[in-house]
């Protein structure tokens, strides 16, 4: 049995290596990525059963993807294998001040936008503690949207927890249309990931963090709700509000994944030993995932006690 199931698409991911545009680039460093397997990586990785459902294509780089997630313990047991279809890809050029980080995305029509109800295995998806999907996943397809819904509804009648983060993609859908939709999940929502700046720029609530979670839990009726602030760290209003208590210093490789390890650092936490402790751990996971290239937050569970029990981040030896 799970504690977590995530599902929705991973992408193949291709990089310039340093600090070289894409269009100066001779050669790219390839590896998956997509932000519910993030979030299964990150538990996995810190002990969690993990499972991931999504589609893909019997193809090299869908062998790739799959292979990877295993790699890191996630249960890849669910994923749907179709005989033909496409893997999504996409491009990252990573930025040095005051040129930023900017991705291309190719992958339109990819294999798990025709994910069918029927090839969901619903007994397994609704086993685990926690479901999540991120907004990215019913931004994809007028399919993907329903099955969304219906995921939500499946997982709220269990008497389990769905857990949905925002993770407003503009390339994908505006902001209009993306509130209509999350706006028909949020009644299923046990849990609640949102970017302050997401808040606003997708529901229209503004203001100071703590008014923005009582908003969302007012309007909305979330149980739960995780705003994250940035350099300010994050905040959670559940039965009271919590506030992160140790902001890590981060000096960042690469953002790619980032709220997606802190996800996976609260659902531990949370599961483990509740809000604080989610908190906690989803900040330190987060500020250690940039400092490693690629959208898998490669972090132990040591290193994510190490940081923060430690007052400085000097050499361990």
């Amino acid at each position: 049995m799970p504690d977590v199931v995530t599902l929705g698409e991973t992408m193949v991911r291709l990089s310039p290596k340093g600090r070289l545009r894409l269009e100066q680039a001779t050669e790219l460093a390839v590896m998956p990525g997509g932000a519910e397997a993030n979030v299964a990586v990150g538990l996995a990785r810190l002990g969690m059963e993990a499972g991931w459902i999504s589609k893909l294509p019997d193809h090299p780089l869908a062998r790739l993807i799959v292979g990877e997630l295993r790699r890191h313990g996630v249960d890849t047991s669910r994923v749907v294998w179709a005989p033909e279809g496409r893997v999504g890809l996409y491009f990252f050029e990573g930025g040095v001040a005051p040129r930023p980080p900017r991705v291309w995305y190719d992958r339109h029509g990819s294999a798990v936008t025709t994910l069918e109800d029927g090839e969901v295995d619903w007994p397994y998806l609704t086993s685990a503690r926690v479901v999540l999907v991120t907004g990215i996943t019913p931004a994809l397809s007028p399919r993907l949207r329903e099955l969304t819904k219906r995921v939500g509804r499946e997982v709220r009648a269990a008497g389990k927890v769905f857990a949905l983060d925002v993770n407003y993609r503009a390339k994908l859908w505006p902001p209009a249309e993306a509130a209509a939709c999350l706006g028909e999940l949020l009644p299923s929502v046990g849990l609640l990931f949102c970017g302050l700046g997401d808040a606003e720029r997708v529901f229209g609530l503004a203001g100071e963090p703590e008014a923005v979670a009582r908003a969302f839990k007012e309007k909305f009726g979330v149980p739960t709700v995780v705003l994250t602030l940035g350099a300010e760290g994050s905040l959670a209003l559940a039965d009271r509000v919590y506030r992160q208590r140790r902001i890590p210093r981060v000096e960042t490789v690469d953002p790619l994944g980032a709220g997606d390890a802190f996800a996976a650092g609260f659902l531990y936490g949370y599961l483990t030993e509740g809000v604080q402790r989610g908190l906690d751990v989803g900040g330190a996971m987060g500020a250690l995932a940039c400092t490693v290239e690629g959208d898998f937050a490669f972090v132990t569970l040591a290193e994510v006690e190490d940081l923060l029990a430690s007052e400085d981040q000097d050499i361990r030896r």
